[in-house]
């Protein structure tokens, strides 16, 4: 696929390592059009923002607070597939700054409603992103799908899965409710309980 990555901190890096490794074709945006570059020519990609408006799905690697701006100055066209990875926490990472009748998704796609946005990936690290989807122990860390669209669903379910993750349909765009205070507790866990950035949350399933 041709993937756009809005975004050139920790998850957009982690993001262009693992979509290079599967053989998609990148290309990478940021503020800093230098630091784009720079990201750019590390994983062989393009960092042209015009080519994201051509992109089978944009990956939105920004800041929640910095979403909406980033998206806008994508310029992408309607029906553009975006991949919602952030969560909205307060400064000390310490809580959520909306939530239980919102979601940072929710609140990106109302303010661009020509875009078809998906929520995943925002429940593992970028440090477990770069390590991989695969754990020594051989289980597989899952990624939480929500969207409202059958087809941006199944899209972001083949990416997902062609960088080697598992896939649980998360059901509606509503869910990414659920799906941020998960992030949050991972975040807690992670951090202030000292399990590290390695972790990643998942849901046991009975054959």
């Amino acid at each position: 696929m041709n993937i756009t990555i809005l975004g050139t901190g920790n998850m957009g890096t982690a993001f262009a390592q693992q979509l290079q490794a599967a053989g998609h074709r990148l290309n990478i945006v940021g503020r800093d059009p230098a630091k784009a570059h720079a990201a750019a020519e590390r994983f062989g990609a393009s960092s042209d923002p015009a080519r994201a408006a051509s992109s089978d799905i944009v990956i939105l690697a920004t800041g929640y607070d910095d979403a909406v701006a980033a998206l806008r100055a994508a310029g992408l066209p309607e029906g553009a597939v975006v991949v919602d990875i952030t969560n909205p926490l307060t400064p000390d990472y310490a809580g959520l700054t909306i939530g239980h009748s919102t979601s940072a998704a929710e609140q990106i796609a109302a303010a661009l409603p020509r875009l078809r946005v998906v929520k995943a990936f925002n429940t593992v690290f970028a440090q477990r992103l770069a390590a991989g989807a695969r754990l020594p122990d051989g289980q597989v860390v899952p990624v939480f799908v929500a969207t409202d669209d059958a087809q941006a669903r199944q899209r972001v379910a083949d990416l997902a899965r062609s960088m080697g993750f598992d896939v649980i349909d998360a059901g509606p765009l509503r869910n990414a409710r659920y799906l941020e205070p998960l992030a949050g507790l991972n975040i807690h866990l992670g951090y202030a309980a000292g399990l590290g950035t390695l972790i990643a949350p998942t849901w046991l399933r009975q054959a």
